[in-house]
């Protein structure tokens, strides 16, 4: 370093002020420290020109006066603070969607658990043909998806109910919008009537939004039902975010396969395989156009539009399904029209829907865990036959319409039954096409009349009498401990003096029944009647002879199938078979209702013929039918509260009650009146085409004599000798009397 021949330049501080730089650099200078009030001066001027020069690009902001200034700053802060809280409360809200989706999504079970859920089950009913012809409980004919449906189904159901329902995510702001849009032009609240619903929402419902049917919490499955379907707002946020649930877990035709199994169609049906069998009898996949449109019509409004209800007004509802289907492009304008044209119509069972009393009465003769209360879907097979109930309810309807003043207020019964007590037809009252109404025919407890007279002479005829026996008819006076004399009379206020019994039955003479029942004893006619069937609690006095007990349409008739039988007791039944659905091996059986004998053949035999000639010749000629024997009975109560028919041919056994349900009297009418004439109606339409068969009667020598063993004496019958007496009757053979004696001896009966 000493020897580089260069000197450095000594170290000198650069001066800070006025000197210029090397290179001809100026310094930059801050401020001068003196004698710098000329610099600074320019140095403001600068700044000032320079602003100036800018004015001349832009104007200046003119400045608002405060009145308006400050709302207007309140203003765009209220933006802004608005601004941020719905965006940030925007995310806020799609996290707690997305964890309620999330939530829905993870509880959703596979859709085949979802596709039936009914709360109990089902009772389907079959005549003794094996045709069904009822339906109780909820029905639910299986289940079926929209590959197996009939295409004209499937889209019957979307074009009515959710036209975009394969375009959106579970719910349609388009049809929210109009809907609350209408709501509010009808007046209403914009969440009150139309809901907007998508078909998806609609099955979030059908689902309950997931929560099953607890007894322990609602009090039944309406109030179950009414909590699932309320329409406030929470429940209609909940019911969106469950839908989305089941969007996102279920494809499109999945949801649409819930929504057919589950719903509601009306008449108790569940599903639209449960209605298509209901309503036209086959599967749903069988659907024709016409039937798929008036199903997708119910969806609407079930029990109105239901075809049972108002076929017509369910046909109207079609045409306009069939229209949507149209303008939709599912189907063509002829194949509207042809649809249009020719409407669906019902089943045979669901256009008749016969024995609807039948069917409840069924269902109150079986268990209640297997009927009422079922869990499961039962069969059962009855004794009903559709034919026979049919011509019963047309007999009633003629003669009501034809026979009976306009406005009346009078009802009627109807029962047929076959001589083993198989029930073939009832009708409890002049609306035939019901289900759960008041049964006159099992339910009315009415005073029977001269209708119970032939279990007088039944007990008479089996205690040794015979169909001429003789019996006096004069005036007659009995002391009844406790209420004095009582005086019975007959209906003509007449007396006949000595007649047979044949001819006190035919002409239904009211003292030889009370003479008769005097000299056999109450007690045993109380216990003929009863073992009959008549279950009803029996007079104990003298009257017990003319009726003034109680009882039922239905053991009156099966008490008059014992008579027809042979003189075995009967219980009518109707519940031939019952298994559950799918099952071979049935869990209950009826093979018949004949029990054990009451009388002897022979004394049902006689009282048969007894009972013909009421119809042929006495107070029942009304219900004769030409060509046929019948037999039968009339009744008439004190003040004709009550008045009744009873009689049978060899086919069948029939029975009817006609009254007022508040037990106003009857006007001009008697058991031989209105009574038997329904009787015949109902035997000529059941009798179509069956050839005529003789009775299982006596028929004796119309010339005969009266029995020369009965004595008018006394009561005006002879003295009894015990149950197939001892005695001859009339017209026997040595042969008999010899049975009678062996009878008396062994104790037969």
């Amino acid at each position: 370093m000493a020897g580089s021949g260069r000197k450095r330049p000594p170290l000198v501080a650069d001066k800070r002020y006025g000197a210029s730089k090397p290179g001809g650099q100026k310094p930059t200078r801050k401020a001068p420290a003196k004698g710098a009030a000329k610099p600074a001066r320019k140095a403001a001027r600068k700044p000032a020109r320079k602003s100036a020069r800018g004015n001349n690009r832009r104007k200046p902001a003119r400045k608002l006066p405060f009145f308006l200034a400050w709302p207007l700053t309140l203003i765009r802060w209220i933006l802004r603070l608005i601004w941020k809280l719905f965006w940030r409360g925007g995310v806020v809200v799609a996290l707690l969607i997305a964890v309620g989706v999330f939530y829905f999504y993870s509880t959703l079970p596979p859709v085949n658990d979802l596709l039936d859920g009914r709360a109990r089950g089902s009772v389907t009913m079959l005549d003794r043909n094996g045709q069904v012809y009822a339906w109780r409980g909820d029905q639910y004919g299986g289940i079926i998806t929209t590959d197996t449906v009939a295409p004209a189904v499937k889209n019957a159901v979307v074009a009515t109910e959710d036209k975009r329902f394969y375009r959106h995510f579970g719910l349609s702001p388009r049809g929210i919008a109009s809907a609350i849009r209408i709501n509010l032009r009808e007046g209403r609240g914009p969440l009150s009537g139309h809901g907007g619903s998508t078909l998806t929402q609609q099955v979030a419902k059908l689902l309950c939004l997931g929560v099953p049917f607890d007894p322990a919490k609602w009090d039944n499955e309406a109030a179950y039902e009414r909590d699932c379907r309320q329409g406030s707002l929470w429940r209609k946020i909940k019911e969106a975010v469950y839908a989305m649930a089941l969007e996102a877990r279920y494809s499109k035709d999945e949801i649409l396969t819930i929504y057919l199994n589950r719903a509601f169609l009306g008449s108790g049906s569940f599903g639209f395989e449960a209605a298509s069998q209901r309503y036209f009898g086959h599967s749903a996949a069988e659907a024709t156009l016409p039937e798929a449109a008036m199903m997708a019509g119910m969806l609407t409004a079930p029990t109105r539009f239901a075809p049972t209800n108002n076929l017509t007004r369910s046909q109207d509802r079609a045409a306009t399904v069939l229209k949507l289907m149209q303008e939709q492009g599912y189907i063509s304008m002829a194949e509207r029209q042809t649809a249009t044209a020719n409407p669906a119509t019902l089943s045979r069972a669901a256009q008749a829907r016969a024995g609807g009393y039948f069917a409840d009465w069924v269902m109150s003769t079986g268990p209640d865990f297997l009927t009422r209360d079922t869990t499961e879907d039962v069969l059962i097979r009855t004794t009903l036959d559709q034919d026979i109930q049919k011509a019963a309810e047309e007999a009633l309807a003629w003669v009501f319409e034809n026979k009976v003043r306009e406005g009346s207020k009078a009802q009627a019964a109807v029962v047929v039954m076959s001589a083993d007590g198989a029930v073939r037809a009832m009708v409890g009252g002049r609306q035939t096409q019901v289900s759960g109404a008041f049964n006159r025919a099992t339910q009315a407890k009415r005073q029977t009349g001269s209708a119970f007279k032939p279990f007088v002479y039944a007990a008479a005829l089996d205690l040794g009498y015979s169909w001429n026996s003789l019996v006096e008819d004069s005036p007659l006076t009995i002391d009844i401990p406790g209420s004095g004399p009582w005086t019975p009379k007959n209906y003509t206020n007449e007396y006949y003096g000595t007649v047979t019994l044949a001819r006190a039955l035919r002409d239904s003479l009211n003292i030889p029944a009370v003479r008769l029942s005097e000299a056999v004893g109450r007690d045993i006619v109380r216990r003929v009647a009863s073992e009959f069937g008549i279950e009803s609690d029996l007079a104990a006095g003298p009257a017990l002879a003319l009726g003034a007990s109680e009882s039922s349409l239905l053991e009156m008739t099966g008490a008059y199938a014992g008579i027809l039988n042979g003189g075995s007791s009967v219980t009518p039944y109707g519940l031939v078979e019952l298994k559950l659905m799918g099952d071979e091996a049935p869990l209950m059986t009826q093979s018949g209702g004949m029990g054990e004998r009451v009388i002897l053949p022979d004394s049902a035999a006689q009282l048969t013929y007894m009972m013909s000639r009421v119809v042929e010749e006495g107070t029942g000629r009304r219900a004769r039918l030409e060509g046929r024997e019948a037999a039968g009975k009339t009744g008439t109560t004190q003040a004709a509260r009550d008045a009744w028919f009873l009689g049978f041919t060899a086919d069948y056994v029939a029975g009817v009650w006609m009254g007022y349900d508040d037990n106003t009297p009857l006007r001009g009418v008697t058991g031989g009146g209105l009574p038997a004439e329904i009787w015949r109606e109902t035997m000529l339409r059941v009798h179509e085409g069956l050839p005529a068969r003789p009775l299982p009667m006596i028929h004796p020598d119309p010339n005969a004599l009266a029995d020369p063993f009965a004595d008018p004496g006394g009561l005006g019958v002879p003295e009894p000798t015990g149950r197939g007496g001892g005695r001859p009757r009339g017209n026997n053979n040595v042969g008999e009397v010899i049975e009678d004696i062996l009878r008396s001896i062994l104790g037969g009966g």
